[in-house]
């Protein structure tokens, strides 16, 4: 059925380069701001990547306001008490985000309540229930791989249930994305190639569901391709500037892609498999990537088949029969995923992370078909579908 209209949004302005950091106090002042909160996790200052940012702002007279690094892997209700408290009693009038997406979505949520007041960010949540801009927002990744320095979405853990609790507004967009491949540097392979493979789903599920639209494609076609020139090579040689760069800018489209068409299966059985056993959410994605196209080609073989022309070449494209496209861009993926292995050690199938139990394949299950990413999946899933791909992931 032909689709009446579509909507393509990204009003967040990129800066990237070797030197992108530098240009962030023009980005501050350009907005009225000049004392950021730092919003960071431990692992992030103790690389010193924190120290390089606040460096580049304080060479140009920009002092930022405070630091607070106290984000954990999921960002959680208390996290966010704790940085909404350090930004009001710092007198802070902007945020910069250094990090990834816990990160992200920490600074994001803190933002909320900066702007709105208060303590609690339930009564936000869902979708559309912010009614005004929040406070300057600058996003520095210190992985190329989530996206959320271009996506209006922040995910807050609820310690008490384990609930995720979504909160999704324009609103919520950054100001700025800032890719500088200083920032990722120091990534170790394995996290490196997971949040890889995250950016390659966010394309490729962008480009296979059933929001695309050919705005979003642009985007979604060119990170697929800039994840599978790239990723090896980062990966053999890691201090590469060049690749870094090429994977954030990447990660970046991808996001811009999939904030437009949305995810899809693949993304519904990564989250339930994270909140079931911890797994990281990139790993999850090279998991399922393979068997969930396998699973949509009923509905999107042709879209399928189109991804090979971006994965592999033009010449291996025209040389393959369009009927032999399909089976053979899922093959290249596949290879993809044994390369990276073979240089990372990056889990191929969920007995491989060694966080995953079996006896909890059925529970997993039920959660992915709860998932909101279902809606776009291009075709509906059973309990029993759902079961026999976790299968076939172990």
């Amino acid at each position: 059925m032909r689709r009446e209209f579509y909507e393509f949004f990204c009003p967040v302005k990129t800066v990237a380069g070797y030197k992108a950091l530098e240009h962030m106090p023009f980005e501050l002042r350009s907005r009225g701001v000049s004392r950021p909160l730092i919003v960071s996790d431990k692992g992030v200052v103790g690389a010193g990547l924190a120290a390089t940012v606040i460096g580049a702002l304080e060479s140009d007279g920009i002092v930022p306001g405070g630091l607070f690094d106290d984000v954990p892997s999921d960002s959680s209700f208390t996290a966010i008490k704790a940085g909404v408290a350090a930004y009001r009693t710092q007198g802070c009038d902007s945020l910069i985000a250094i990090g990834g997406g816990s990160v992200m979505d920490t600074a994001k949520a803190i933002n909320i309540l900066a702007t709105e007041g208060g303590d609690d960010i339930r009564p936000f949540a869902g979708v559309n229930n912010l009614s005004r801009p929040l406070k300057p927002l600058l996003a520095v990744p210190t992985t190329a791989g989530t996206g959320s320095e271009v996506t209006s979405v922040t995910i807050i853990k609820d310690e008490d249930t384990h609930a995720k609790l979504p909160v999704v507004s324009p609103f919520l967009l950054p100001d700025v994305a800032v890719l500088d491949p200083r920032m990722t540097l120091k990534l170790p392979l394995q996290i490196t190639a997971a949040t890889a493979l995250d950016a390659l789903t966010h394309a490729i599920e962008a480009f296979t569901c059933l929001a695309k639209n050919p705005i979003s494609d642009a985007y979604a076609t060119t990170a697929i391709r800039g994840v599978a020139r790239w990723l090896i090579p980062v990966l053999e040689r890691p201090s590469d500037p060049e690749g870094r760069l090429e994977l954030a800018q990447a990660a970046t489209m991808a996001g811009i892609a999939f904030s437009n068409s949305m995810v899809g299966l693949v993304h519904a059985l990564g989250h339930a498999v994270g909140a079931t056993a911890g797994v990281h959410h990139g790993t999850c994605m090279g998991i399922f990537l393979p068997l969930v196209l396998e699973f949509n080609l009923s509905a999107r073989g042709h879209a399928i088949g189109e991804l090979l022309f971006y994965l592999s070449d033009a010449e291996t494209y025209a040389a393959t029969a369009p009927g032999d496209r399909p089976a053979a861009a899922i093959a290249q993926i596949r290879t993809l995923k044994d390369r990276v292995n073979a240089i990372s050690g990056l889990p191929r199938t969920l007995s491989e992370t060694d966080q995953v139990r079996r006896e909890d394949l059925g529970k997993i299950a039920v959660l992915t078909l709860d998932d909101g990413s279902m809606i776009m999946n291009p075709v509906d899933v059973t309990l029993t579908e759902a079961q026999t791909l976790l299968d076939r992931a172990w």
